[in-house]
């Protein structure tokens, strides 16, 4: 990947556009309050999801986390915008929301959507990509975090996720060094990728949430990971969401501990 320039997928020209993309002022989405409404929703926007590349350079990027309260009725929210592909922070905004809906496996964008497009709203500029900790396509009914909040976004979306929520990869051709990754497959399926972010450690399942395909999503979370296992725009979102937890002296469970997302 090239160190310099942005990320290109169509003949246009490299350079990127200083002039801020102001977020629209459009209001929040509406969200459901049942399971079942839950439900026919993801089942109403996966079919919105693309899986091709944007037709122009990826020169930022957003992560987002969320960190809850002991009681799990209260989190902090936390976004961050980096330039892409040297990973400069530029903004970083953090808020404290109430969570109405439950924790359900399979339903987690209807719990952390809210805060996450509460948070992301914040920043001054829309970035050309987010990434986010769950699943994109790689869900039972293809609409992971990622997938949700991307088509509601209308952007590229990528899902990090540090372990399975469906499918199955063959972990033997997985090989130790980093840029290694074996497709995940779920019903005939190839809905993601076990990759080999930092050699000789466990392997980060990602799954292109919404706008972009698998191999560019891969590459752009391996040049994303320098140090850690995780990406780094999302290694930092997380930190911050705990340095707000711990400073307000909660010491319940951030979201990677309750799922595989």
């Amino acid at each position: 990947m090239r160190s310099r320039a942005c990320l290109s997928f169509s003949p246009v020209p490299s350079g990127c556009s200083r002039s801020p993309m102001l977020l629209p002022a459009s209001p929040l989405p509406s969200w459901p309050d049942s399971l079942a409404e839950a439900m026919l929703l993801q089942r109403e926007l996966k079919d919105r999801i693309l899986l091709q590349d944007p037709p122009h350079p990826i020169c930022s990027l957003a992560a987002a986390d969320v960190a809850y309260s002991q009681g799990e009725d209260r989190a902090w929210a936390g976004a961050l915008l980096f330039r892409y592909p040297d990973l400069e922070l530029l903004e970083e905004h953090d808020l404290q929301v109430e969570i109405r809906f439950p924790y359900v496996p399979g339903y987690l964008s209807f719990r952390e959507g809210p805060a996450l497009l509460q948070v992301l709203s914040l920043l001054s500029r829309e970035p050309d990509l987010y990434l986010f900790d769950g699943q994109g396509i790689a869900h039972p009914r293809r609409l992971g975090l990622a997938s949700h909040l991307g088509v509601l976004l209308q952007k590229p979306a990528i899902g990090c996720a540090k372990s399975r929520l469906i499918g199955e990869f063959e972990s033997s051709l997985l090989k130790r060094k980093k840029g290694s990754w074996v497709p995940l497959i779920h019903q005939g399926r190839t809905v993601g990728a076990a990759v080999r972010t930092r050699s000789s450690v466990k392997p980060l399942l990602i799954s292109p949430g919404h706008l972009i395909t698998l191999s560019t999503a891969i590459e752009i979370v391996l040049h994303c990971c320098r140090r850690y296992r995780v990406p780094e725009p999302l290694r930092q979102a997380h930190l911050r969401v705990e340095r707000l937890r711990r400073r307000w002296g909660q010491d319940g469970l951030t979201r990677s501990s309750q799922e595989s997302k």
